[in-house]
């Protein structure tokens, strides 16, 4: 099993899977030059060129096969070998290997790309961006995942303009990476099916939830948020999700909000009975969606970053993208640019 970990965690790191090549041709000719004559290992630096093709791009594959044509060589040279017909053999041996490994890592390479160009516009379709306005109400965002290489993990959100005004919903499904993408197209799918049959946002998560359940597993769930915005105050109705923080004007001097509900809801997925919110919302304040990627990123001393005056000061920000930075940095700085799970922000402001 060790051994199984070690080998996904070193092939799936270009920069180490390279290092390994080189290595494992530098004991090769080690090993050539110990035994001498009498069995000549330089023909198997061809593996070098061979393995590299399989992690590496061409030209790192090309300059790996130069460098086993000269260990090959250097090997040839010491052993007195240069000179013999079947090490000439070998040279052509590794030549012919190291142009195949080459023609492999380009065709490799292509592809990839392709299927990342074929997953990017999937995720986009997915998570739709955030439109800078919609029905008076102006957003930004940020969406990071702890995943590499994936645009999305197990965080989502949507916005639709419906009759009863923008609707936002915001959500975290249970685990992350790609698995998780799968159940995130699900619960952004129900919501925009009920969002605009539905005018009670209780029984907008309701059928949701009812929707949603025949599909999960027995421990799977959603935490999710749902807002309306209308004429100077906004309606939400929370199950199991982080509470949104609004700040005023004076979210500078530390005056925050959190605006938690009266009765904690399960999440979706587990029968949620959740009940109804409605805040003032006035031109200048700001609300702060988020997912448990800000709340528990944790620094070198273990410590949480919690909702304290170091997000009211960076939600006072003159713009709602230069909000949504100073909150990343924050989070980054704290976190040491290194996040264990996915995160989400969204910050909304009613226009005057």
């Amino acid at each position: 099993m060790l051994l199984r970990r070690a080998w996904e965690w070193a092939s799936g790191r270009s920069e180490i899977w390279l290092s390994l090549v080189l290595v494992v041709d530098a004991l090769i000719a080690i090993a050539g030059i110990a035994i001498g004559k009498s069995l000549n290992l330089t023909a198997i630096l061809s593996a070098g060129p061979l393995l590299a093709c399989a992690r590496c791009n061409g030209r790192v594959t090309a300059l790996v096969a130069g460098y086993a044509l000269a260990l090959c060589a250097i090997v040839a040279v010491i052993t007195g070998t240069i000179t013999t017909t079947m090490q000439g053999d070998r040279f052509v041996v590794i030549a012919m290997s190291g142009i195949l490994a080459v023609v492999v890592a380009l065709v490799r390479e292509r592809r990839e790309k392709r299927l990342i160009w074929v997953a990017e516009r999937v995720q986009r379709a997915i998570l739709r961006p955030l439109p800078a306005e919609a029905g008076g109400v102006a957003f930004a965002s940020h969406y990071q995942s702890a995943t590499p290489g994936t645009m999305i993990g197990g965080d989502l959100y949507d916005l639709t303009m419906t009759q009863f005004g923008p609707r936002l919903i915001i959500g975290d499904v249970k685990g992350k990476g790609l698995d998780a993408v799968g159940r995130c197209a699900d619960v952004i799918g129900a919501f925009r099916e009920v969002a605009f049959s539905e005018s009670d946002l209780v029984k907008l998560a309701e059928r949701m939830d009812s929707r949603l359940s025949g599909d999960m597993g027995i421990e799977d769930f959603v935490t999710a948020i749902v807002a309306e915005f209308g004429e100077g105050e906004v309606r939400l109705v929370n199950c199991g999700h982080h509470p949104p923080v609004k700040a005023g004007p004076s979210a500078a001097d530390g005056a925050m909000e959190l605006l938690a509900p009266d009765r904690n809801a399960p999440p979706l997925g587990l029968r949620p009975d959740p009940v109804l919110q409605t805040a003032v919302l006035k031109p200048g304040d700001r609300l702060l969606f988020y997912t448990d990627g800000l709340v528990e990123a944790r620094n070198r001393d273990g410590q949480f970053l919690g909702i304290d005056d170091r997000i009211a000061t960076a939600l006072a920000a003159p713009e709602l993208d230069e909000c949504i930075d100073c909150v990343t940095g924050l989070l980054l700085a704290h976190a040491g640019h290194s996040l264990g799970d996915d995160v989400l922000l969204v910050v909304a402001e009613p226009l005057p």
